[in-house]
């Protein structure tokens, strides 16, 4: 009797070898024969061969040139004589439904990926292989019987059938398990939502209906605001907790008509068709930020987050799924920029914005070449004695085409562009410039230190070994410098964040803490950093006078920093209440209006009698 064959069809040599080496040794087991073609149009010649006979089972490459492996099985099984070939796809495809999906409308029995296991590889060809030796036997026996009864072959060829009709029953199973396969992977496995790939489809059908109709739709595009301080803080499982109550706040503020989606992370998607006005689409916004706004209780954390929308509308913003998506998520974006949980309409200047925030980063590509930037010094003055502790230094660009501007205006572009590093450098080695400048005035004299502000990018292994260098270049003392670092961008990398400024505390620079009481940092936390400075966020010390509890947080920053022996200075200080009240709670020092805004240095130097040599 003849051995069963197997054909493998690969274009990539390596490929093909690799897959004969793999079924050789089971091949000289259990006896069959393997053929091999390194492309489709010599699979075809092989397997449309009328002079030999058809192969038990085709292991098909999809991805090849001139003619890929969906149309070598289509044309295997358009021909009467080998339509029922067993044809398996392999492919590096991995986990894309609806290739897998395409490979059985083709006609393909099983469906495998690269690289492929070689036990499941052999004993899948070996299932074909018996499978086309009982129907040689079949056939073999037929012939003999044909001889003696044509009764008898009758009944072989109706054996043969009922074999057949099971495999295409196994077939049939296999495609349907694939089908409702496909259903599940419509749905976000976290939140059970729509996921990106549904989304978009809802979206272009809907978009389909509201222009056959003359109708609106909306596209709501949500962000949770901090959600990765409390993922990173608390970790994943509290902040996947989260994510399925928002979602479930989200769809309880919604009507049952609106689509919800998860587009992955923090981002979520609401589409909402027939509605008439700006106004409805804003009151359902609204309705979602006043239901994720209050407070989220996950396994025992008192959690509070809040929700940035973005809304577009069809059809003034855009007529196509990406432009309302892009445009949406544009809004959300400068609602997260202006205030964070809040609500933004997508208009044509924010398209505007968007441009000159890239021509800003073009910008910034030149401005250290051409020696736009310069350092402005904002006093911090000692509360109790009214005299001058120290400075910041606050950058500034002087801009050839927008004039001076300040370091909010154009360091998020910064950030964007990768030029925030290289900027950082330059403020660094600035401020040790003019500490040298303020020494000689001082004949040797140290009395101010300069607070270098450093963003979470420049916290790295060189950062300590810079600041060396430019301390040593100039010739400034350890004690000439000091270092503010954000809390919300601290605990994004503690365990790196804490090595490199313990290098940098050994040194004898003196390390603040920005903003405090903005982010999620821990009384943890905080004693495992080797900080000297806390500095209260001015938007707490806006309102002191107006609201006891900006006053019982300060106080409670104060106790805290007590604690730790660290010393307290608050930001913004505008008014005398502010100040008197400061300086009742123990604060240590401040900097804000009250005092003086930042200055050139030049300009500084006529306020502050320990510059000025005096």
């Amino acid at each position: 009797m003849q051995k069963p064959r197997v054909l493998l069809v690969n274009d990539h040599p390596a490929s093909l070898l690799a897959l004969h080496s793999l079924l050789e040794r089971s091949a000289a087991t259990h006896e069959y024969e393997i053929v091999t073609a390194p492309g489709g149009e010599q699979a075809l010649r092989a397997v449309l061969n009328t002079c030999q006979q058809q192969f038990a089972v085709i292991l098909l490459d999809v991805n090849m040139p001139g003619m890929d492996g969906f149309e070598v099985a289509e044309i295997i099984h358009s021909h009467p004589r080998t339509a029922l070939v067993p044809i398996i796809f392999v492919t590096a495809h991995y986990a894309d439904e609806l290739h897998r999906l395409k490979g059985y409308q083709k006609g393909a029995v099983d469906y495998l990926f690269t690289p492929v296991i070689p036990q499941i590889l052999q004993n899948k060809i070996l299932v074909f292989v018996e499978l086309a030796k009982k129907n040689l036997q079949l056939q073999q026996q037929t012939r003999q019987l044909e001889e003696l009864n044509r009764d008898l072959q009758v009944q072989q060829m109706n054996d043969l059938k009922r074999v057949n009709a099971a495999l295409e029953a196994e077939v049939i199973e296999r495609r349907q398990a694939e089908e409702r396969a496909h259903g599940l992977a419509t749905r976000d496995g976290l939140t059970g939502l729509l996921n990106r790939c549904s989304l978009t489809e809802a979206l272009e059908h809907a978009i389909g209906r509201a222009g056959r109709q003359g109708k609106s739709l909306a596209v709501l595009f949500l962000d949770m605001d901090r959600f990765k301080a409390i993922n990173d803080m608390l970790g994943h499982d509290v902040g996947d907790g989260l994510l399925v109550e928002v979602a479930h706040r989200v769809t309880g503020a919604v009507r049952e008509t609106d689509i919800v989606a998860r587009l992955g992370g923090d981002e979520f998607v609401v589409l909402m068709e027939s509605l008439p006005t700006y106004s409805d689409a804003a009151a359902v916004a609204h309705k979602i930020v006043q239901a994720t706004n209050t407070t989220f209780d996950i396994s025992g954390h008192c959690l509070k987050s809040s929700m940035s929308i973005g809304i577009s509308l069809f059809p003034q913003d855009g007529k196509t799924a990406h432009a309302l998506m892009k445009h949406a998520d544009l809004a959300m974006y400068h609602a997260k920029q202006r205030r964070r949980g809040s609500v933004e309409f997508f208009h044509q200047e924010l398209n505007q914005r968007l441009h000159d925030r890239l021509t800003l980063e073009h910008e910034l590509q030149g401005a250290l070449e051409n020696e736009e930037f310069e350092l402005h010094y904002q006093p911090k003055v000692d509360i109790g004695t009214g005299r001058v502790a120290g400075v910041e230094a606050l950058l500034r660009w002087r801009h050839p085409r927008l004039g001076l501007i300040t370091g909010a205006q154009f360091l998020g572009a910064a950030a964007d562009s990768g030029h925030l590093v290289a900027i950082g450098e330059w403020v660094m080695s600035a401020a040790c410039a003019q500490a040298r400048l303020w020494l000689d005035a001082n004949h040797g004299k140290i009395r101010l230190p300069i607070a270098v502000n450093v963003a979470i990018p420049q916290i790295h292994a060189e950062l300590p070994g810079n600041i060396r260098e430019n301390l040593r270049r100039h010739g400034i003392p350890a004690a000439c410098l000091q270092l503010e670092i954000t809390e919300s961008l601290l605990i994004r990398d503690l365990e790196k964040a804490t090595a490199v400024l313990q290098e940098i505390s050994e040194a004898g620079i003196t390390i603040a803490i920005d903003d405090f009481g903005t982010g999620y940092s821990s009384l943890s936390v905080l004693k495992a950093l080797p900080i000297d400075i806390l500095k209260i966020d001015q938007s707490f010390v806006r309102d002191l006078g107006k609201t006891g509890s900006d006053t019982a947080i300060v106080a409670a920053i104060v106790n805290m920093a007590r604690a730790l022996a660290l010393r307290i200075v608050a930001e913004g200080v505008e008014t005398q209440e502010q100040l008197n009240i400061l300086r009742t709670l123990g604060c240590d020092e401040y900097q804000g209006f009250l005092h003086s805004r930042a200055m050139p240095p030049q300009s500084i130097a006529t306020r502050v009698p320990q510059i000025a040599g005096v």
